[in-house]
């Protein structure tokens, strides 16, 4: 039975699981999106909203209690300059856990941990000024309106006619 376990172990010691769980959230805050295996992703999503929650208070306190788990200069500054700040409007739920299936080589589920962060997309309106709006919280890269070109698509696998099967021309086809 699982009754009165807060803590998923993962098989490690509280230090190891400490600075194992503190390097994954400054690998989400340097690159908003991370690759994990589900029980890792599901220990590392509250750890990271009470960072961002306790951060969003912007007092000295605030910035020394995160500044506990977050060790790297560069990521904390990157985290109080602009991450914080586009959790504004937002009171809780920072981050995301998709499930994305099962590793090739133990068979291992894997989810993605990504950041909610808000995207501004600049918009013209009928007057031709520019106007900046916060778009949803989706995290898929926008689609460009631009028309497709319909160039043709060169082939690998072009073979020559003088190639014949009795000539020795080497014919580009894979094998």
């Amino acid at each position: 039975m699982g009754h009165r376990d807060k803590v998923k172990k993962l098989g490690r010691t509280k230090p190891h699981r400490e600075a194992m769980l503190a390097n994954m959230a400054m690998s989400l805050f340097t690159h908003r999106l991370i690759k994990t295996t589900d029980a890792k992703a599901k220990a590392l999503k509250p750890l990271v909203d009470r960072l961002i929650a306790t951060g969003k208070a912007d007092t000295l306190h605030a910035k020394r209690m995160v500044a506990r788990t977050i060790n790297n200069k560069e990521v904390f500054k990157k985290l109080f300059a602009e991450i914080i700040p586009q959790f504004t409007a937002r009171t809780s739920g920072f981050t995301r856990v998709v499930k994305l299936g099962v590793r090739r080589g133990d068979g291992a589920p894997i989810s993605v941990v990504e950041l909610l962060t808000e995207k501004v997309v600049e918009e013209t309106d009928d007057k031709g000024k520019k106007s900046k709006k916060a778009k949803s919280t989706d995290s898929a890269p926008a689609k460009s309106t631009a028309p497709k070109s319909k160039a043709p698509k060169s082939t690998a696998k072009t073979v020559s006619k003088a190639a014949g099967k009795g000539s020795s021309a080497p014919s580009t086809k894979n094998k």
